[in-house]
């Protein structure tokens, strides 16, 4: 007898990592059903997607799109905001779900997944950043397991499977460099959106883009690679590494390096998340070594692109300082794209806020709410002084 199909909830169904996802699951053929589809402001795309994958279940941004989804996809519930993100989560049907969103959206989902007892696999890196304890502990409390989806923190896990994560010393993430990497800050200063989500190895949406243009997004994931892995924030560095070849390396007690190495497509670790321990082919060409030609490391200029060091300070300090980060940053890349303030300013709004915010220690779901709001609020009057 066939083994039942895995029965899959795609959160950030229209986004660049949803489109992927649904590349594997297209490559992978039987053994998976799609029971649930979160999507946000792509309305076109998601009842096209909902037409070809007939979930039982949808969520949308809001009302107005409530009822656009539901008269033409009648055949399926429709539910909208962050309360049916939950429901759409919780399908008691769903083994697993895919968490593509982007920013702090995807926390209260994450939290109630893992609370069932079921397995989130996390694309969206930004819940590990605001609040790695608390999911980690509800994963503990509720059995439920965090399945790393993004490139680096799938490599890193890949890397570790057979070892003793006690000989484990050092973590080591390779980032690009980004479309702006060697340039100076005065360079920088008249840089326009379309410039800096032009991203020279992977094709993402534009706010994780911008964050990798900036490092932001590299900080982020030593953070986020601090809590999956369960080492210090000094433990992770970061090197650049232009040929985005390498994802990831560990480092163990007696020297030895493991490092990841793959082609620059984000099906490999998506794909490898649904289907682990088992390795099936990819519609992928193998890597050509020789036609890489050679592997070069640098250290990340901190000095020109300070977000990677604002991550590490939020990361050693702790509580609800990474959820301030995070917030402000959200903020300040929400007012870079509409172009309200500089691409230079994205760094000097975070640094700003992180400074007066971040206080409390004790962390609860609460008070990174909390902290949330408050660093958006501060973030939103920086804006408004620059440009009032």
């Amino acid at each position: 007898m066939a083994d039942a199909p895995k029965k899959l909830v795609v959160l950030g169904c229209t986004g660049s990592i949803g489109d992927t996802c649904f590349k594997v699951l297209e490559n992978l053929g039987d053994g998976y059903e799609v029971v649930g589809l979160g999507g946000g402001a792509k309305v076109a795309k998601l009842i096209a997607r909902a037409h070809h994958w007939q979930p039982q279940k949808i969520c949308v941004l809001d009302a107005e799109a409530r009822k656009q989804v539901q008269d033409a996809v009648p055949h399926a519930e429709v539910v909208c905001g962050q309360e049916g993100l939950c429901e759409l989560a919780t399908m008691p049907e769903a083994d697993l779900v895919i968490n593509g969103l982007v920013g702090a959206v995807g926390l209260a989902p994450t939290l109630a997944v893992l609370a069932q007892g079921k397995t989130v696999a996390m694309a969206n890196k930004e819940p590990l950043v605001m609040a790695g304890g608390l999911i980690l502990q509800q994963a503990q409390r509720g059995g439920g397991t965090v399945l790393p989806l993004d490139s680096e923190p799938n490599a890193i896990w890949q890397c570790l499977q057979g070892e003793n994560r006690n000989s484990l010393q050092r973590i080591i993430l390779t980032a690009s460099g980004g479309p702006f990497f060697g340039h100076s800050r005065e360079q920088m200063r008249d840089i326009t959106p379309e410039q800096a989500i032009d991203h020279p190895t992977w094709k993402m949406g534009p706010k994780i883009s911008v964050d990798s243009s900036t490092l932001m997004n590299k900080g982020f994931e030593v953070i986020e690679a601090a809590w999956l892995f369960g080492v210090r924030v000094e433990q992770v560095d970061v090197v650049v590494h232009r040929q985005s070849v390498v994802h990831a390396l560990v480092e163990f007690a007696d020297g030895s390096l493991l490092a990841h190495m793959g082609k620059t497509d984000m099906m490999l670790p998506i794909q490898y998340a649904l289907t682990h321990p088992e390795r099936r082919e990819v519609p992928l060409d193998n890597l050509d070594l020789k036609q890489v030609g050679q592997l070069s490391f640098a250290a990340p200029d901190r000095a020109n692109f300070p977000c990677l060091d604002l991550c590490y300070e939020a990361g050693r300090r702790g509580g609800t300082f990474p959820a301030a980060l995070n917030a402000a940053n959200e903020e300040a890349v929400g007012a870079f794209l509409t172009r309200e303030i500089g691409f230079l300013a994205i760094a000097d709004l975070n640094s700003d806020v992180l400074a007066r915010c971040g206080t409390q220690e004790a962390v609860s779901l609460e008070s990174i709410l909390d902290e949330d709001r408050n660093a958006r609020r501060l973030a939103r009057e920086w804006v408004a002084e620059q440009t009032g």
